[in-house]
Order: structure tokens, then C-alpha cells, then sequence
């Protein structure tokens, strides 16, 4: 029997539409039960999963090649071609890289067994910080048990509630949850736009010219597919006074002659102040860096940056991993493999565009296809799963409302015929999903 303080019993009507909704509608409920807001979320959760094709918590049977098959949350499965996973290069199957995994299993045994500050981190780290160096011309380079754990790590690590951080209004959830738990002084400017970020700094330093300011945007925005004028936004900075930190986690290793990335491509490798990134798009492991130029921002760091503090250093599969394939990315067959990437992609984006599909940005090993309604993304991603092509959706709040789209990644062992193949059966399934829209149909966020 319930106390008259326990939570009363929550009722279950009848399912709801799973074409409408979306997550953002069970984040803040104002109730006096904790758990009233999750159990309102898994009854909407439950009619998308009964919808079939649920695109969501799905799980990898085995490993993430161009061909792959991936276990539902309703236990069905979907094969076909991969375009639902973040290896770029291809090098998460790659003969050399196992082998350096089994290597270091033999030498290391599978823990790290404490954080970077302590007692945690692993001679392999090392040579991986020093390669990670080479590649971006930083000469300090801190590791971090993972890539979301850097973005929030330098953040939470360097900027003080009197501090102030101006940040592109798309910039990735890391940095965004870094800056809201650092200070209340955030301040978005809008995507890619440096006139606007210029207006928002010349204000701060107007109003306290004494005040920290951390300048914060990324090399390749995933949701879209576009670059910003890293250079503008580093002049900026400097005339400022602020620091810039740009995140190149989806280019880095897989873009540019010698895998430098958006930074290579536009000539700023070694001029950023602050460089994050990921291990997990293309270094085939779970990870993440900050690179800079000052030592004394770097030895801050590894104590003032919470996740390296609290949490346990990068394991010894792990780092021999990342070491093996920063070796392949700046060795002659990562040149091969960038151009092997491209192709893919080229073929991919022209596959679509062919059949009149919308394709943002620019190539990319991300190739964000534009759909529109949610409800229309949510019945073209069952399609695609139906017909063989494995694909991620995006919608709300993620992106903006009715702007869904397919996030397609590429990787560098996908054949220009698989991308082809796939242009097609995506560009069947949104036209056959977005014409089973009936007139007046409520948007789905």
C-alpha cells in the first residue's frame, strides 16, 4: 500500500500517434513526480517502436562494415548497406589495427585502473599525444576518455562563472553543456556568421573589457555539412582578446592531402589557440583530445578539466588503436584512402542529386539529405531499412522543427556502385513517404 507521500500510480491511456511528437515534448514537465515525464516518454517511445523501423538504440551485430546488420529494439533485424556508421577510413576492420589490439591486450591486460591525474594514464599515451601533435602542429596535447568528454572538459576546465563564452548556435551538445555549466554569460551568435559573432564580442568587451572570453565553433558541422572561415574566426579572437576553440572531429584523419582536416585545407593548422576532437569518426575508438600551443593551458587541464580528473584514462586497446591508425592516416595509405572516401562520397551526393534529392552542405564523409517533416523522415526511414539501406534520422530537436533529415555517413571502403545503389533506394523511399503526407496531416515536429 502507498504512503501518503508516495507518488500516485500513473495511468496509461491509449498509444499515442507515433508520427506526431517529439522528444523535446517530455524534457521539462513540470510534475511532482520524478518519473511522470519518463513514464509519459515510453508510452510515445512504445508507439514508435510498435511503428516499425524505430531508427533509434539500434545495435550492431557485428562489425560496422559497408555492409552491415543492425537488431531493432522490436528484436527485427535490418541488413544491407551501411550508411549508419561513423568509420570513415574503414579502419575499424582493419588487419593492422586488430593486431595492434590483441598486441596490447598481451602487454597491458584491458584497464587503464585510474584517471589521467593519478595514476591512469599509460605510456602508449605518449606517442599517440605526440603523433595527434605532429597532425594539428600543436605541441600539447591532452588526452580524454572520450570525445564529448574533451568538448565539456576544456570548457568546464578553463572558463569561470565571470567568464563569458560566444558559441556558433549549432555547435555540438559537449560544448554547448561545457559553457551552460561553466558560467550563465553564454552567448550564441548565428551559424558560421563572423560579422555576427564580431558584434556579439566588440559588446562584451564594451560592457567588461576585463572578462574572459572563450570563442567556440567547429571545422565540419555534422547536421550540415558546412565549414566556417576558421582564419576570420581566429583574427577575431585575437583582435578580441578571447581564445577560439574549434572542434574538427568529423574531418580530422579523413579530409585534407595529409589528414589535417578543415584546419589543413584552409591553412590554419598550428594557428588555432584550442583544437578538440574525437577518436571515435575516424580513429576507430572511443576518445577524445584537446590540443593547444601553451604548455601551461595544457598541464591546467589535465587537473582543471572535471572528466580527467573524475573519470578513467583512455585503456590500452584503446590508445593502441588510436596509435595504429594515426599511423595508417599519415602514411601513404591514408592518402589512398581519403581519395577513396571522396569518391564515395561524390558518388553518393551525385547519386542523390540525380534523382532530385536535397543535399546540404559540401563534401564530406557526412552527406545530410534533406526531408522535411518528421513524420515524412519517420516513415522513409522504415523504407530504407525495409529495402536493404541502414541510415540515421534526424529530427527535432536535433534540428530545426520540419527540417528532418538523413545523416548518410560515408566510409572510404564503400564502392561508388553501393553509393549509387543507395541514392536510389533513399531517393524512392522519401518520395513514397512523403507522399503518404495527407493534406493537413499535423506536422511531427
Amino acid at each position: 500500500m502507498n504512503s501518503p507521500l508516495s507518488p500516485a500510480p500513473l495511468d496509461r491511456p491509449e498509444s499515442p500517434d507515433p508520427l506526431a511528437g517529439s522528444t523535446r515534448d517530455f524534457l521539462t514537465r513540470p510534475e511532482p513526480d520524478l518519473a511522470a515525464k519518463a513514464v509519459a516518454f515510453s508510452r510515445w517511445h512504445d508507439a514508435r517502436i510498435g511503428f516499425g523501423g524505430f531508427p533509434y538504440a539500434k545495435r550492431l551485430t557485428g562489425a560496422p562494415t559497408p555492409r552491415a546488420a543492425l537488431r531493432l529494439l522490436d528484436g527485427s533485424l535490418q541488413e544491407g548497406l551501411n550508411f549508419s556508421s561513423q568509420d570513415y577510413l574503414g579502419l575499424a576492420s582493419h588487419p593492422a589495427v586488430k593486431a595492434a589490439a590483441c598486441a596490447a591486450v598481451g602487454c597491458y591486460g584491458v584497464h587503464s585502473a585510474g584517471s589521467s591525474a593519478l595514476a591512469g594514464e599509460m605510456d602508449l599515451a605518449g606517442p599517440v599525444a605526440a603523433g595527434l601533435g605532429e597532425l594539428l602542429r600543436m605541441p600539447h596535447v591532452t588526452l580524454f576518455p572520450t570525445g564529448w568528454a574533451a568538448g565539456y572538459g576544456v570548457v568546464r576546465g578553463l572558463v569561470r562563472e565571470t567568464d563569458h563564452v560566444v558559441i556558433d548556435l549549432l555547435a555540438h551538445n559537449c560544448l554547448m553543456e561545457g559553457a551552460l555549466a561553466a558560467t550563465r554569460k553564454v552567448v550564441p551568435f548565428l551559424h558560421l556568421d563572423v560579422a555576427h559573432a564580431r558584434q556579439k564580442l566588440a559588446g562584451i568587451r564594451e560592457r567588461e573589457p576585463q572578462a574572459g572570453i572563450l570563442l567556440v565553433t567547429e571545422s565540419l558541422f555534422s547536421m550540415d555539412a558546412d565549414t566556417p572561415r576558421i582564419a576570420a574566426f581566429q583574427d577575431l579572437a585575437d583582435e578580441f582578446g578571447a581564445r577560439l576553440l574549434v572542434d574538427v572531429a568529423h574531418d580530422l584523419g579523413c579530409l585534407g592531402e595529409t589528414g589535417g582536416g578543415q584546419l589543413e585545407r584552409q591553412g590554419c593548422l598550428g594557428r588555432v589557440d584550442l583544437v578538440i576532437g574525437s577518436f571515435s569518426k575516424t580513429f576507430a575508438s572511443n576518445g577524445g583530445f584537446v590540443g593547444c600551443r601553451d604548455r601551461a593551458v595544457h598541464d591546467y587541464l589535465r587537473y582543471f578539466a572535471p572528466p580527467n580528473t573524475f573519470s578513467n584514462a583512455l585503456g590500452p586497446v584503446q590508445l593502441a588503436v588510436v596509435a595504429e591508425t594515426l599511423r595508417i592516416v599519415r602514411a601513404e595509405e591514408g592518402g589512398v584512402r581519403r581519395t577513396a572516401l571522396l569518391r564515395a562520397v561524390h558518388a553518393l551526393r551525385g547519386g542523390l542529386v540525380a534523382h532530385g534529392v536535397k543535399v546540404l552542405g559540401a563534401a564530406a564523409p557526412i552527406v545530410p539529405t534533406y526531408i522535411g517533416s518528421a513524420a515524412a523522415g519517420r516513415r522513409a526511414v522504415k523504407l530504407c531499412g525495409e529495402r536493404g539501406v541502414l541510415v540515421n534520422l534526424v529530427e527535432f530537436p536535433a534540428v530545426a522543427r520540419n527540417a528532418s533529415r538523413f545523416r548518410l555517413q560515408v566510409m572510404a571502403t564503400h564502392t561508388p556502385e553501393e553509393c549509387e545503389m543507395a541514392a536510389r533506394v533513399v531517393a524512392g523511399a522519401l518520395e513514397e513517404a512523403q507522399a503518404a503526407e495527407a493534406p493537413g496531416e499535423p506536422s511531427a515536429a
